[in-house]
C-alpha cells in the first residue's frame, strides 16, 4: 500500500486536471451569457432555455462517461492492456446508435414552449436548440474517450483538450453571433451553431489522440462482444437516468419557489448556481475516487478500494470546507455580487450561510456515490440519489415552505436535512461493502 502522502498526491494529480476543466466550463457558460447578453434581454432568456433543454436531453447519455470509464479502469487493474480500450469501442457504437434518432427527433419537434409560453422567447430558444442539438453525437462519444483516458488515471489530456475547445467556441461564437471576419451574423443562435463547432473540434482531437496512443489497448480493434455491449449499458443507463431526473428535480424546485413569490425565485437561482459551481471539485475528486477503486477491484485489493474512498472524501471535506468558508461568514459580500436589491440579500443571508454548510457536508455523497459507479454499483447510486431527492426532499419542500409557509428558508433547512441524510445513506452503503461483490 502507498504511504498516506503519496496516495494524497495521487487523488490530487488525477482530481486537479477533472476539477480545472469543470470550472473552465462554467466559466466559459458565463462568458456565453455575456456575449449574448448584450443583444438584449429576448436573446439571453431563450439561450437560457435552450440551454436548459440541451442539459436535458445531454443527460440521456451522460452514463455512458462512468460506464466506459468503470471498465477502462477494472481493466487496468487487472493489467489487461490490450482489452482497456475494449469498452470505449462500446460506448462508441451506443453513443452513436443513440444520438442519432435522439438528434433527429429534436431537430423534427423542438417542444420549448412547454418551459416558456413568451412566443419570442421560445423562438429564439428552438432556433439555439436545433443548433446544439446537432452536436449530441460528439457530446456523448466525448463521453466515451473522456471515461476511457480517466480509467487510466491519464485526466490532464481532459483538461489540455476542454481548453482548446473553449478557445475555439469563443472564437467561433464571437463571429458567428455578431458577423465578424466575413461570417454571417446569426444572433444568439450563433452562439449555439460556435458550441456544436468546438464540440467536434474536440472529439476530432480525442479521435485523433486515441487512434495515435490507444491502439495498443484495442482501441478501434473490432466489434465488441455482445457481452460488453450489454455491460456498458447495464452501466451507463442508470446513470443516464439520474442525471435526467436530478435535473427534472431543480426544474421542480424552482417551480416550488416560484408558488411562494418572485423574490424567492431570484435569490433561490443565485443560491442554486453558487452551489453547483462549488461542489466541482468534490464532483472532480468523486471521478478521481471512481479510477482508483476501479482499478483497486480490478487487482482484487478490496480492502484498498474501501481506504481509497474514504481518503478521497476527507481530502473532499477539506477542500469544499474551504470554498464554503467566505459564504459562511460573509454572506452579504457574496450576494451583493449577484443581488443589488437590500432586500434580497436579507433574505437569502442565512439561506446562505446553510448552503456553506450543506455544500461541507454534502462531500461524503459526492465522492462514494462516484467511487460507486467505479465498483459498478450504479443502479444503487441512482435509486438511492432519486429516492432521496423526490420520495423525501421535494415533498418536504413543498409541505414546509408552501404548505407551513415558511418560505425560502423553510426549504433550506429542509435542503440541509436532506444532504445530511444523503451524505449518511452513502456512507453507511460503503461501509457495508457489498458492492465489492460486483463484477465489472
Amino acid at each position: 500500500m502507498l504511504p498516506k502522502p503519496t496516495r494524497r498526491q495521487t487523488i490530487l494529480r488525477l482530481a486537479l486536471p477533472i476539477i480545472a476543466g469543470m470550472l473552465s466550463q462554467s466559466l466559459i457558460n458565463l462568458i456565453d451569457a455575456a456575449m449574448v447578453g448584450s443583444l438584449g434581454e429576448v436573446p439571453l432568456a431563450g439561450v437560457g432555455i435552450g440551454g436548459y433543454a440541451m442539459f436535458l436531453i445531454t443527460a440521456l447519455v451522460f452514463g455512458l462517461s462512468s460506464g466506459v470509464q468503470a471498465q477502462t479502469a477494472r481493466r487496468h487493474g487487472e493489467e489487461a492492456w490490450a482489452d482497456r480500450a475494449v469498452p470505449l469501442n462500446a460506448g462508441l457504437l451506443i453513443a452513436l446508435a443513440t444520438s442519432v434518432p435522439i438528434t433527429a427527433l429534436c431537430l423534427w419537434q423542438a417542444l420549448l414552449a412547454l418551459i416558456n409560453q413568451d412566443p419570442a422567447v421560445n423562438a429564439v430558444a428552438v432556433e439555439y436548440f436545433r443548433w446544439r442539438v446537432v452536436s449530441l453525437v460528439a457530446v456523448a462519444m466525448i463521453f466515451c474517450f473522456r471515461g476511457y483516458w480517466n480509467g487510466i488515471q491519464q485526466t490532464g489530456i481532459y483538461l489540455r483538450i476542454i481548453l482548446v475547445m473553449h478557445a475555439i467556441n469563443v472564437a467561433a461564437s464571437l463571429g458567428l453571433i455578431f458577423g465578424y471576419l466575413g461570417l454571417p451574423a446569426m444572433g444568439a443562435a450563433g452562439a449555439g451553431a460556435g458550441t456544436s463547432l468546438s464540440l467536434f473540434a474536440g472529439l476530432a482531437i480525442w479521435a485523433l489522440l486515441s487512434r495515435r496512443h490507444a491502439v495498443g489497448s484495442g482501441f478501434l480493434a473490432g466489434v465488441p462482444r455482445p457481452l460488453t455491449f450489454v455491460t456498458t449499458l447495464r452501466l451507463a443507463t442508470p446513470h443516464s437516468f439520474q442525471q435526467l431526473w436530478f435535473a427534472a428535480g431543480y426544474a421542480v424546485l424552482f417551480w416550488i419557489l416560484g408558488q411562494i413569490g418572485t423574490a424567492s425565485v431570484a435569490v433561490g437561482h443565485v443560491l442554486v448556481n453558487l452551489s453547483l459551481l462549488l461542489i466541482l471539485p468534490g464532483v472532480g475528486l468523486g471521478m478521481a475516487a471512481m479510477s482508483l477503486v476501479g482499478q483497486a477491484m480490478g487487482r482484487e485489493a478490496l480492502g484498498d478500494a474501501h481506504r481509497w474512498g474514504w481518503e478521497v472524501v476527507h481530502l473532499a471535506w477539506l477542500c469544499l470546507a474551504a470554498l464554503a468558508l467566505p459564504m459562511a461568514l460573509f454572506p452579504e459580500a457574496v450576494l451583493g455580487l449577484f443581488l443589488h436589491d437590500p432586500a434580497l440579500v436579507a433574505l437569502g443571508r442565512l439561506p446562505l450561510q446553510l448552503t456553506a454548510l450543506m455544500i461541507v457536508l454534502d462531500a461524503a455523497a459526492l465522492v462514494l456515490a462516484q467511487a460507486l459507479l467505479g465498483a459498478g454499483a450504479n443502479r444503487t447510486v441512482m435509486t438511492t440519489t432519486l429516492g432521496l431527492q423526490w420520495l423525501v426532499f421535494l415533498p418536504l419542500a413543498w409541505w414546509v415552505g408552501v404548505g407551513l409557509e415558511q418560505g425560502l428558508l423553510g426549504i433550506w433547512w429542509v435542503q440541509l436535512a436532506y444532504r445530511c441524510l444523503n451524505s449518511a445513506w452513502f456512507a453507511v452503503i460503503w461501509q457495508r461493502r457489498r458492492w465489492q461483490q460486483l463484477e465489472v
